[in-house]
């Protein structure tokens, strides 16, 4: 059995917001902030994500979490 690995978050408005600030997401999208406004052709957390690029983040500040949802 695989566990997943936990991810905190402090985005709280997050669908995927759990308790412990634990993001409860199947899926995490991670993406460099050069491309944060793209699109993807994807539904999040659960569902595969359209990227199979490689980029380089020069630190954790340079980049953004495409799995954001905001809670309904």
């Amino acid at each position: 059995m695989t566990l997943k690995p936990i991810v905190k978050c402090s985005v709280s408005n997050c669908q995927y917001w759990g308790q412990n600030n634990n993001c409860q997401a199947d899926a995490i999208m991670i993406e460099i902030d050069k491309h944060a406004n793209m699109k993807y052709d994807a539904e999040f957390a659960g569902e595969s994500f359209d990227s199979d690029h490689k980029d380089l983040a020069d630190s954790s500040a340079n980049t953004c979490c495409h799995t954001f949802k905001p809670k309904e």
